[in-house]
């Protein structure tokens, strides 16, 4: 039996059985763009405060939109972020965390539902062009998870022999379309260039019906690789040159839409997986002003740029200041496509559509926001608090430059309470000054260890779910 076409069709009776798709009453169905990016500091985008790197185009879907300033991810590093993002769950829940290397033995779940396999009950073409990351395996591919279509990576881009201290551990790097890899070592120059080309055509082939298209750049993951297009062209070096370049690629997508008479009817996404990889130094992105990179629970780890654009729905030059997440967007795209999302499961993401269509006195779903490093639970916010608990961290002394990482020193906070409106850099801790707010987000924060665990204690969460194990072939002799 085919598990993941049955739970697609039990999926879509359960949808027809609610009435949903029905004649006269059937809900618009808009089409989807994530636009994701691997390793994008929150001020790496001209609208976000960059003093050095030009993006013209995101700058407009901005001026055109709304920008989203308190944005979250799922954990601060690949693999736990893109399952959070597809899932619409902390990763903790569905067993995804750090980043899985080729061969993995585990990656998603046949029991997980997706963004894209909720979009298809309702008839949406889909496509991923960029990286995965949730298992290199054919059961873990994206072709066997909802998408039509896929071209790109298979986990991150210096996964490969040329990574600058572990080469040795990598095969050659695979780039696969659909399920075959069509090129090993493949010219990383190109592949901002390859997956807006197949983006643009993705549009112009599905434009007489709804779709779904998540382009998942690699860039500017370490190694950083730009076009000759964009080489030389930022002040701020090689790296600015390869965001100029994911600008581009944006830029491609929405004329795309235009062109294809589809402005009206697209909301697009953009955001990243986390913060920058501070450790590779010049060739990392800026968090300022918030607090360090990848790999921490400060907010320069999980908080992201975020922009959304819909003409005609999201109010222009808009920008929002409440908790928002990436796991939002399952539910939210569910709602407004019509679909149902799953009810045989906890989804953690909340439908953020007063948010993002500006209602008066919306405010985030969210009663708390939890932040992990793999199973650690390190901090909690609840409104404008953000209360850590006691937890080292990697902080990059010194940091590297020209592709070379530098080196890790370990450091700890203890507990410590911010006012993130006046002081989004979380320097000045407040924890001795309001002793009721420490004890409200310690109980949440004992709430979540309940639910989804907490190595720190030695809890297992109650309500977490396993990631998809790799079924072994057996050879036949």
């Amino acid at each position: 039996m085919n598990f993941h076409r049955t739970l697609t069709g039990v999926f879509l009776a359960l949808t027809l059985s609610d009435g949903i798709v029905s004649g006269a009453q059937e809900p618009a169905r808009p089409n989807f763009v994530i636009v994701f990016t691997d390793d994008q500091g929150y001020q790496d985008v001209g609208c976000f405060g960059s003093p050095n790197i030009k993006t013209p185009n995101l700058d407009r879907m901005a001026r055109e939109g709304m920008r989203f300033t308190d944005f979250y991810v799922g954990q601060p590093v690949c693999t736990a972020s893109r399952a959070a993002l597809l899932t619409g769950c902390y990763p903790n829940r569905v067993g995804l965390l750090g980043a899985l290397g080729p061969h993995s033995k585990i990656g998603i779940s046949d029991q997980e539902l997706t963004i894209a396999q909720v979009l298809k009950t309702r008839g949406y073409a889909t496509a991923i062009f960029g990286k995965w990351h949730l298992g290199d395996s054919p059961q873990f591919l994206p072709t066997r998870h909802g998408f039509d279509e896929y071209f790109g990576l298979p986990y991150s881009n210096d996964m490969w022999p040329n990574h600058p201290t572990a080469g040795k551990n990598y095969p050659p790097l695979p780039l696969i379309q659909g399920e075959n890899v069509v090129q090993e070592m493949p010219d990383q120059t190109q592949l901002t260039t390859w997956y807006s080309e197949h983006a643009v055509r993705f549009i112009e082939k599905n434009k007489d019906r709804p779709f779904f298209l998540y382009v998942a750049h690699n860039m500017p993951h370490v190694p950083l690789h730009v076009s000759d297009k964009f080489k030389g062209r930022s002040e701020r070096g090689l790296y600015g040159d390869v965001i100029m370049e994911i600008d581009w690629s944006v830029g491609q997508i929405l004329d795309a839409l235009k062109k294809n008479g589809l402005d009206e009817k697209t909301l697009v996404v953009f955001t990243s997986d986390n913060g920058p990889w501070l450790l590779y130094g010049t060739h990392a992105g800026s968090a300022l002003p918030l607090r360090e990179g990848k790999t921490t629970t400060f907010d320069g780890g999980l908080r992201e740029p975020c922009i959304m654009r819909w003409p005609g729905k999201i109010p222009v030059g808009s920008v929002c200041h409440e908790v928002a997440a990436t796991m939002d967007l399952l539910p939210t795209f569910a709602k407004l496509a019509g679909a149902e999302v799953p009810r045989d499961r906890i989804i953690d993401g909340k439908d953020i559509w007063p948010l993002m269509s500006g209602q008066p006195g919306a405010k985030s779903p969210h009663e708390a926001y939890f932040y992990y490093w793999a199973k650690h639970l390190q901090a909690v916010r609840s409104g404008k608090w953000k209360l850590h608990l006691t937890h080292d961290y990697d902080h990059p002394d010194p940091p590297g430059h020209d592709g070379k990482p530098g080196k890790y020193a370990k450091r700890e906070i203890g507990l410590a309470l911010f006012d993130l409106e006046t002081d989004v850099s979380e320097t000045n801790n407040l924890a001795a000054q309001h002793p009721d707010l420490v004890a409200r987000l310690q109980a949440l924060a004992a709430k979540c260890r309940d639910d989804l665990g907490d190595s720190a204690t030695g809890q297992e969460g109650k309500n977490v779910r396993p990631p998809g194990k790799l079924v072994e072939k057996r050879v036949a002799f």
